[in-house]
């Protein structure tokens, strides 16, 4: 019996979650733009699909993302609007979590708003998936329970692959004077950011309290909006999930050298005109990238002045607070083809700061990718950022019940749907969540909650989070309890760190 009630609060929940209730009713609201008819869903007032720039297509594509145009009728806004264009695979997710339509139509953005709500703190998420994939309607990310908890939770979607980081020499002479180029992405994240500070106050929500939050390759573009002076005073915080921070960036002589070649992999000439370009088929630009490579900022001196690392080791950042960290498992992004070619790359500092798996390649492995992609910089960028506004440092190693023994960690990605607690709306998945599952879940989506509301993070169920600083080096772990850790991987860190830090 209870696992009947469980797949039919399941598919209750994924029916919400799809736009599609038991039981809902129109709601209207004027934005900007025009009125836009959502859903009220109990306590939730729902939009989906909401444009907040003008459709980047034609002689709009590789352009900075332009005003939104107006409509005078009211526009339907109940169902999620498609993804950016991306590869995707019918019935089966790709990386970036997607099943759906895509287009190059696709600057919308999604908001759950409490219902009645005046001056609520605001969260807006940029999703992960390599900067090539993803979407803001993916099910772990519906933000009902954010908005339950009184945030206004708002979900945007940006440019992907080579529609949203390319740079070309026609593109270059092409712009406008004073309009920034390459980074598509962020300026579209930066556009949203804009509509939110236009038109979230309509909605509820307090344009002066906004959070910013994404995972993985969201995370970085997080990190990329607190290096970016476009950005500053756009947001009052940031959470950084699996983010990094220590990447390279091409500059963008080097990134318009690589447009060239992708232009000539595509038929056309070395010197492309921009109508040339612009007349690219996009389901060839998305075919171009060879298997799940993810894109990163480019350094145009515009939008991006510098990269993440350099702009925290100088100080340059936004002075706004900060949760950051990653999971036990990051090395779930690494092929177990890759480990011994990974190792032969790692100097003989690092490997013996491992002994403890040192006789075991693939442990060894997965321990140092661990470590250099997410946590050692996580800890550098929290480190860095203490210095000019608090930050809080976390590790994610929580395992739901019945993966445990069945895997080496918590994934990268698997922190998501406890930030959001939807656990219990993923297909195909609530039937395995337990009581200890949803319990963790609310605990961390509690941190995350009370983050937004006071700017620190106070977790029900867990003791005190203490700020984080180099010389106490504490972090939040949340494993199968939530618990301070001080000194946490210490010895490993500072070797990564002394061998690969910037």
């Amino acid at each position: 019996m209870t696992r009947i009630l469980t797949t039919l609060m399941a598919v209750a929940l994924a029916s919400l979650y799809a736009g599609v209730t038991l039981a809902d009713t129109a709601v209207t609201m004027r934005t900007g733009n025009g009125a836009v008819v959502g859903r009220e869903v109990g306590d939730i007032d729902v939009f989906k699909g909401v444009p907040f720039a003008a459709p980047p297509v034609g002689p709009l594509r590789w352009r900075a993302p332009q005003p939104a145009l107006a409509w005078t009728t009211p526009r339907d806004a109940s169902a999620y609007g498609p993804a950016c264009p991306q590869t995707t695979y019918p019935g089966t997710p790709n990386a970036g979590g997607y099943v759906g339509p895509t287009s190059e139509d696709c600057l919308n953005l999604n908001i759950w708003a409490p219902k009645g709500a005046h001056k609520a703190p605001v969260m807006v998420w940029i999703f992960g998936g390599g900067n090539v994939a993803g979407a803001n309607s993916i099910p772990p990310n519906d933000g009902s329970a954010f908005a339950r908890d009184g945030i206004v939770l708002v979900s945007v979607n940006y440019r992907l692959g080579a529609l949203g980081f390319f740079a070309h020499p026609a593109l270059t002479k092409a712009a406008p004077a004073g309009e920034p180029v390459a980074n598509y992405a962020i300026m579209d994240q930066i556009a949203a950011l804009n509509w939110v500070q236009r038109n979230i106050k309509r909605f509820g929500g307090d344009p002066g309290n906004v959070t910013i939050f994404g995972e993985s390759a969201g995370g970085q573009d997080v990190l990329t909006l607190m290096a970016s002076p476009a950005a500053r005073g756009l947001f009052a915080k940031a959470t950084v999930q699996s983010g990094g921070g220590w990447g390279t960036a091409p500059n963008l002589a080097e990134a318009e050298a690589r447009g060239v070649a992708l232009a000539q992999k595509l038929g056309l000439p070395a010197d492309a005109s921009a109508d040339q370009l612009r007349a690219l088929p996009v389901a060839a630009l998305v075919g171009a990238g060879q298997g799940f490579q993810g894109v990163s900022p480019i350094v145009d001196g515009r939008i991006v002045t510098e990269t993440v690392a350099q702009a925290f080791a100088r100080g340059e950042q936004a002075p706004v607070p900060l949760i950051i960290g990653a999971n036990s498992d990051e090395a779930s992004l690494l092929p177990s083809a890759s480990y011994l070619a990974y190792l032969a790359n790692q100097s003989p500092t690092v490997v013996a700061a491992y002994p403890d798996v040192a006789a075991d390649p693939a442990k060894l492995a997965r321990a140092i990718f661990d470590d250099e992609a997410m946590g050692a910089p996580a800890r550098w960028i929290a480190g860095h950022q203490s210095a000019k506004a608090p930050a809080w440092l976390y590790y994610f190693s929580y395992v739901r019940v019945v993966r445990r023994g069945k895997i080496p960690g918590a994934n990268h990605t698997s922190e998501n749907p406890y930030v959001f607690d939807t656990q219990m709306g993923i297909p195909n998945y609530a039937d395995q969540i337990q009581a200890e599952d949803r319990a963790m879940a609310a605990l961390v989506h509690s941190c995350w909650v009370s983050f937004a509301k006071t700017g620190a993070p106070v977790c029900r169920g867990a003791p005190a989070w203490p700020a984080y600083s180099p010389a106490g080096d504490q972090l939040m772990e949340f494993g199968l309890a939530a618990d301070v850790r001080a000194n946490f991987r210490k010895s490993q860190r500072d070797a990564v760190e002394k061998a690969v830090g910037p």
